[in-house]
């Protein structure tokens, strides 16, 4: 934010004229240009805690939901030793890059290195997570006041969209949300080359990320128009960085995905369009309490009234055009980049109405922080840090810790077969592959979690069908984990 600060003779309370964006307002020095303090980092270090706890006690209690742990932890771990980054999980000798274009994992490389195992990726992510939170509350500080400011950093940072992606084991997306954070909070102060510079490096993010480096080119072209100032030299790169985005997204799912990919093809061209086997359309309800959870308690729908809302559209247009309906609804991580988009946009539309003449809607937007505050906190009653305050959170059962010793009769380097539940306690030191996808490999174990009427003679036959020819007996078995060996 740009200031140019003066006191008008004769007045009982200090004031001061803002350039903002190119807009010139009047604002009260005793709120708005006060600086936040130290409450964004305050708040950034609480969140990193909290999601810090939450994620590694689910890990120690072995509740991983996915395979995304493991496979990006492969990837990660071949990176720290600049080796390809191969996700035997997608398939034996299977080239991460060749499924998604996320480069910019390669950072966690040194970390990894230093630190290995999964818990490092846990870490990381929370940390990303917590420090998108400072430019959101810095911003909505520097223009609302320290009280509201705060308001809604808190707001965001227990998020919905945000509790679910931490809940979500690890995923690419936790290199975005801060990304975006940084640029959209620089696109509100007017400072528009910070604003294209954070911006840019969101196409190494996933190769979706290039449409969204677009709108946010869009947004800056938009906004640098309004600013006699800056705004002549931004508008052409505003112009570039649209352009930049677009064709990094085309040159990775054109050329580079492929390339990589042992098909040849980018795998996913299924899940968009009319193209591939449909899991059904997506209905309209979905789609619009899915908008409505985005929008409402987030941001009362005053987001509405900011073109950094611009920024969501790539992500809901590939969300609802898709045919899985994994992407339609509110679980999962695929709402966290929506998150900064969404309070940002708040607090610009905020901005915005300060000078409104409507009674009605300046009432509304003055309690609208701690409306969107109090509504993030009560939501979390339903959500995943709610389980930060149940004892059961902290605790490992003895099942787990049996479970821990069963998998640790598997040596290091083994090759192992798994499906979902051992993979993230074998990634940092065996060669892991998806149960059923080994191809042509014959593997030293097979380590599986399955129902608990699934008897070991079962999981046996399991095996020999798996691999005719081949012959596997049991190491042992507990509380529905099973782990055979090829002999």
């Amino acid at each position: 934010m740009d200031t140019a600060a003066t006191a008008p003779p004769g007045t009982g309370a200090e004031r001061a004229t803002a350039t903002i964006g190119g807009r010139t307002r009047l604002l009260a020095r005793a709120g708005v240009l006060r600086r936040p303090k130290a409450d964004p980092y305050w708040l950034a270090l609480a969140l990193f805690t909290a999601f810090t706890a939450l994620s590694v006690c689910r890990y120690r209690r072995m509740a991983t939901m996915s395979w995304d742990l493991g496979i990006f932890e492969q990837a990660i771990r071949a990176y720290a030793h600049f080796q390809a980054p191969i996700a035997d999980l997608k398939g034996p000798g299977a080239n991460i890059l060749g499924d998604h274009f996320s480069p910019i994992t390669a950072l966690l490389g040194p970390v990894y290195r230093l630190f290995p195992g999964p818990v490092t990726l846990l870490v990381a992510q929370a940390a990303l997570f917590a420090v998108s939170a400072v430019p959101v509350t810095r911003v909505a500080a520097r223009l609302l006041g320290r009280g509201r400011g705060l308001a809604i950093g808190i707001a965001y940072g227990v998020s919905w969209g945000i509790q679910r992606a931490v809940d979500f084991d690890f995923h690419e997306i936790c290199f975005a949300v801060p990304l975006i954070a940084f640029s959209l909070e620089a696109v509100i102060r007017g400072r528009w080359y910070p604003a294209l510079l954070w911006a840019a490096p969101l196409v190494f993010v996933k190769e979706d990320m290039g449409a969204t480096v677009a709108a946010i080119g869009a947004v800056v072209w938009i906004r640098a128009r309004r600013d006699p100032e800056r705004g002549p030299r931004a508008v052409p790169l505003a112009v570039a960085l649209m352009g930049f985005g677009i064709a990094v997204s085309a040159l990775a799912l054109g050329v580079v995905i492929p390339g990589f990919n042992g098909a040849g093809s980018y795998d996913y061209w299924d899940k968009v369009g009319s193209g591939g086997e449909q899991t059904g359309t997506i209905p309209f309800g979905t789609a619009l309490r899915t908008l409505l959870w985005i929008l409402l308690p987030t941001t009362g729908l005053l987001a509405l009234r900011s073109p950094l809302l611009l920024a969501a559209v790539p992500t809901l247009g590939w969300r609802f055009l898709s045919h899985d309906d994994h992407y339609w609804g509110t679980d999962w991580h695929y709402s966290a980049v929506l998150m900064p988009v969404v309070v940002l946009a708040l607090v610009d539309a905020l901005d915005r109405v300060r000078d409104t003449h409507r009674p009605w809607l300046a009432s509304y937007a003055r309690q609208l922080p701690s409306a969107v505050c109090g509504a993030a906190l009560a939501l979390s009653s339903s959500m995943p840090l709610y389980g930060l305050t149940q004892g059961a959170t902290y605790d490992k059962s003895p099942q787990t810790r049996a479970v821990e010793r069963l998998l640790d009769r598997i040596p290091d380097g083994a090759t192992v077969e798994a499906n979902v539940g051992p993979i993230s306690r074998l990634t940092s030191r065996c060669r892991v592959l998806w149960v059923g996808a080994t191809q042509d490999i014959r593997p030293d174990y097979i380590a599986l979690q399955e129902p608990p009427e699934r008897t070991e003679r079962q999981v046996i036959e399991y095996a020999g069908q798996l691999h005719p020819g081949s012959s596997y007996t049991p190491v042992g078995s507990t509380s529905g984990y099973f782990v055979l060996k090829r002999g």
